[in-house]
């Protein structure tokens, strides 16, 4: 290489072959740190808002465990009140029971044939009540005063059992369960309770059953 002087055209060239280094504007970067903090700004909102919702539903869940645990107690509860409802009258029934069969008159009003016993405790006392009643209000309704004062007397001083009333709605209920329809289930439960569902060759009608029985 030959030695020579340094000219202007030497600088010129020297620039030229420098690589250029592209350098983003001021401005640019502002904005790319602003919409980065801002992003970052929401997301931290967002995880806190996805916190409290999941506390939110985990209180849920503990309150509802807790009315599970509520409503189980008052299951086992109203279970064991209900047991000791139904031991309590199996208890009254059975002492009237006893009652009765020592003396089958002491729970009617009058002394009754006892070859006829009653099919459950009270049924002659309240068939024979009922029968007062009715003969009560009749004679209120001719003027018969003093009949109706001495009957209401003795309706006054003899509660029914109140076992013949729930037999016969009982029965009704029944009845109304299948239809007012005598079935193969009608006749089977009234077979097993001793009632009768024919009148000789002919099947009854549940009124008439009810009239026969009750």
């Amino acid at each position: 290489m030959k030695n020579r002087p340094l000219d202007l055209n030497d600088f010129l060239e020297a620039d030229s072959a420098t690589e250029e280094i592209p350098v983003e504007p001021p401005e640019e970067l502002d904005v790319q740190k602003a919409v980065v903090e801002e992003l970052a700004a929401e997301k931290a909102e967002l995880h806190e808002k996805i916190e409290e919702l999941k506390k939110q539903i985990e209180d849920s869940k503990s309150e509802i465990e807790a009315l599970k645990s509520a409503n189980e107690n008052l299951k086992a509860e109203k279970s064991a009140l209900l047991e000791k409802l139904e031991a309590a009258e199996k208890e009254v029934e059975k002492a009237q029971e006893d009652v009765q069969e020592r003396n089958p008159n002491c729970l009617a009003l009058l002394d009754r044939d006892v070859e006829l016993p009653d099919r459950f405790t009270g049924e002659t006392r309240d068939h024979v009540l009922e029968v007062i009643k009715e003969a009560r209000d009749k004679a209120e309704s001719e003027g018969r005063v003093r009949r109706a004062q001495l009957l209401e007397g003795v309706l006054f001083a003899n509660e029914p059992s109140g076992n013949l009333e729930k037999k016969r709605k009982a029965m009704e209920d029944f009845f109304n369960e299948n239809g007012n329809i005598v079935n193969g289930t009608v006749i089977s439960e009234l077979t097993r309770c001793g009632i009768a569902y024919r009148n000789g060759e002919e099947y009854l009608l549940p009124k008439e059953i009810m009239l026969r029985t009750y």
